[in-house]
């Protein structure tokens, strides 16, 4: 661990210990000030889209809120883990440690979460969520608080992407008085994990110091030996500066400026079905110059202010910025790697030059600088207010967003010669002559939703309004200096008013049942041609609550009906990394989703808790039109009844713990079944099937002290060697058994 991590370990531990108060201001405003009453926990209740743990059972639809606490109790640093427990969460596994999300819900595609909304505290997050929504970065899950999954027609309020949902990560808040938190974990594959944590506030002034570290030399051995891990460093920043909770007119602003570097030695060279039987983790010779390089700023300004009891108004400010340069290789004398490894038995010669068997002068291996710059930025306002009258309430929300965004490529290819297993003598291409072009996107987007209760039912109508433009301007190949010389611009604009209605009755204390209708939306984003259009599906939902004493259970049936469904070409789906988007024609998509929680130490009245938890979902998705096309994923040709690739019919996860005063452990059990790489019907050819999985993960931990805890994780308890992907180019590994040990140091929460 570098210098600054020790550093940032030092300055927590050497601050000294004072009496602490709970984790939000609890003052009570001076009855005899004139101003509103104040419920300190609606000032930021904009970072979450469920209203947080006591709220999320009130939602008329699909909501998970999975807490702190939850979190701590598995490996929270990999997102793709955490949402196992989620219904109705599709999820494709790339480099066994979550960094890059391949995330989607109710069947809408997995590839780079391009068709779910991402946010970090209510904002957007993906580098350039509408001309490139392509998620390259992810916010680093191991310093999160929460966590929460939003789908169905309650989802529309955090568009642009509705067809499937938004998952939102909450970052940790500033806490009330003086809090501390270390936490250092040492694992297999020389594993490194630091997440440290400072605060304090006082009645009107508050901030918070963060750092979260994580370091591997990878678990996959390289051809001739080298790394093929990762370092990540984030750091956070927060300020908050208040009026005093009895004010006249209440009001608080937030800071919040984050830093995020990775470097990983990672690779899109997968595996020959063969070598990948033989050695899944294996990474051929000429992958050793594969890396990927990513930087991510991030500013928010967050402004609160109550006139009234029944009225409050939040405005945020954002930027977030983003680099990366993906240094992969892309062919071989002039063939594409899918091919080579996909069809091994048609070039020899290729692949043993991937393997490094074969000496190469022609510099005939090409690796693409993917070299991309993105931000975004925009306003949200939301206006909130609460009406009573003639035994019918009223929460109604008036949200606007103003949003701009943009994605630079200036990309060029090089190449190189293998010798004795080693890639030398670089050659270096033409700046830009791969790609240089710059798309955009401005957007305006509305919505107004109220929540109406009356009785034993709720009602939330609501509709979003969607205005976008979009720009695509390409330099060309020979002007790296954009002189405009050989500029051709495209523009398109996509325009949706998306209305939705939730309802809800609540039977009886244990019992409510809901339901939902919604339009779904994905827009094509910058340079579609005139052919494409947007993304559209009608939504419904139908399910039940109940929760009585120590069990909660919900159970949900979901139809999507798509009038078109979106592929956008990416490197990573085995494209060519166009970003181009293609119809998919009529699609649909039904299933179920299922949650169980039961306590059974609890019911048995035992002083330990023995929590149980069962999460199902059942997928059906199929294309309802023939079509012929180019788009990797589902070239060359799809029939209708084809079922969507990437998409598992069944999936099914069990967690078991014990939790006594000092001690617990949890045993997760995740199963996935055998889900197809293209599509097609009937069984799946073996060739291109994603065969089926069962994963344990056991967590452990002991309280030494009050402040004290020991902690022990064990991914892929069995060891388990798994394929995650047949794509982008070849059969690829999941994460196999890795073991961490680690200590947790806590003063407040």
């Amino acid at each position: 661990m570098r210098f600054w991590a020790v550093a940032s370990l030092a300055c927590v531990l050497v601050v000294a210990p004072v009496p602490l108060r709970a984790a939000e201001p609890t003052a009570e405003p001076d009855a005899d000030a004139g101003g509103p009453e104040v419920e300190p926990s609606l000032v930021f209740d904009s970072l979450t889209v469920t209203g947080g743990a006591e709220s999320v059972e009130a939602i008329p639809g699909s909501a998970t809120f999975i807490g702190r606490e939850e979190l701590e109790r598995q490996d929270q640093s990999d997102l793709h883990r955490v949402l196992r427990q989620v219904p109705g969460v599709n999820i494709q596994e790339e480099d066994g440690f979550g960094l890059r999300p391949n995330i989607g819900m109710r069947g809408t595609g997995v590839e780079r979460s391009a068709k779910i909304t991402l946010m970090e505290d209510g904002v957007l997050i993906a580098p350039a969520p509408y001309s490139a929504p392509a998620a390259y970065y992810l916010p680093t899950t191991g310093r999160m608080a929460s966590v929460e999954v939003r789908k169905g027609s309650s989802a529309i309020v955090h568009g642009p992407y509705t067809n499937g949902g938004v998952i939102n990560l909450v970052s940790r808040g500033i806490p009330s008085g003086f809090a501390s938190d270390v936490s250092a974990a040492w694992g297999e594959h020389e594993a490194l994990e630091l997440n440290a944590a400072v605060g304090r506030s006082s009645d009107r002034f508050g901030w918070l110091l963060q750092t979260f570290q994580l370091e591997t030399d990878g678990f996959k051995d390289l051809d001739g030996g080298g790394p093929t891990g990762f370092e990540l460093e984030d750091y956070l920043a927060k300020l908050r500066f208040a009026s005093r909770v009895d004010a006249e007119v209440y009001q608080a602003v937030e800071l919040k400026v984050g830093l995020t570097d990775q470097f990983g030695n990672e690779t899109y060279l997968g595996l020959t079905r063969d070598d990948f039987a033989d050695t899944p983790f294996r990474r051929y010779a000429a992958s050793q110059r594969d890396y990927i390089d990513t930087e991510h700023e991030q500013l928010q300004i967050r402004y609160y202010v109550q006139p009234t009891t029944s009225f409050r108004l939040t405005a945020t400010a954002y930027r977030n910025d983003f680099f990366r340069n993906w240094h992969k290789g892309q062919s071989v004398a002039g063939v594409g790697l899918s091919s080579v490894v996909d069809s091994p038995e048609l070039y020899p010669s290729e692949l043993a030059i991937l393997r490094g068997e074969l000496d190469d002068l022609t510099g005939a291996f090409k690796i693409r600088n993917n070299r991309r710059d993105y931000y975004g930025e925009g306003i949200d306002l939301l206006a909130e207010v609460d009406l009573t009258g003639g035994g019918v309430d009223h929460a109604l929300q008036i949200g606007l967003r103003v949003h701009a965004d943009e994605e630079d490529r200036f990309q060029e290819e090089d190449r190189w010669n293998m010798v004795g297993g080693l890639l030398v003598d670089e050659i270096p291409g033409a700046p830009g002559s791969q790609s240089n072009r710059i798309s955009s996107a401005e957007a305006t987007a509305l919505y107004i939703r109220d929540e109406i209760l009356f009785g034993r039912w709720s009602l939330t109508p609501g509709v979003r309004f969607e205005d976008i433009d979009f720009k695509r301007e390409d330099f060309g190949r020979a002007d790296p200096t954009r002189s405009g010389s050989d500029l051709s611009v495209r523009e398109n604009r996509s325009s949706e008013i998306l209305p939705g209605l939730g309802v809800g009755y609540q039977v009886n204390d244990a019992w409510a049942v809901f339901g939902g209708i919604h339009k779904g939306f994905a827009p094509p984003g910058p340079g579609k041609t005139v052919d494409v259009d947007n993304e559209e599906s009608l939504n419904y939902e139908l399910g039940f609550n109940y929760r009585e004493r120590n069990l909660a259970t919900r159970l949900v049936g979901f139809f999507s009906d798509y009038d078109n469904l979106l592929g956008r070409d990416t490197l990573s789906s085995g494209g060519e990394g166009t970003g181009d988007p293609f119809n998919g024609g009529e699609v649909e998509v039904f299933g179920l989703e299922a949650q169980l929680d039961y306590d059974f130490g609890r019911s048995a009245d035992l002083s330990a808790s023995i929590p149980v938890r069962l999460a199902y979902t059942y997928t059906s998705a199929e294309f309802r039109t023939s079509f012929e096309t180019s788009f990797a994923d589902w070239a060359p040709f799809v029939h209708r009844g084809d079922e969507l690739p990437y998409i598992p019919e069944h999936q099914l996860t069990a967690a078991a713990g014990f939790v006594a005063d000092r001690w617990e452990t949890h045993l997760t059990l995740s199963y996935t079944n055998a889900m197809r790489s293209q599509p097609g019907q009937g069984a799946i050819p073996s060739d291109t099937a994603i065969e089926d999985r069962l994963l344990a993960d056991l967590a452990l931990s002991f309280r030494l002290q009050d402040h004290l805890e020991l902690f022990a994780r064990v991914r892929n308890l069995t060891d388990e060697a798994y394929m995650v992907a047949r794509r982008p180019h070849g059969a690829r590994p999941g994460l196999p058994r890795t073991a961490v040990i680690g200590i947790d140091w806590s003063i407040g929460r």
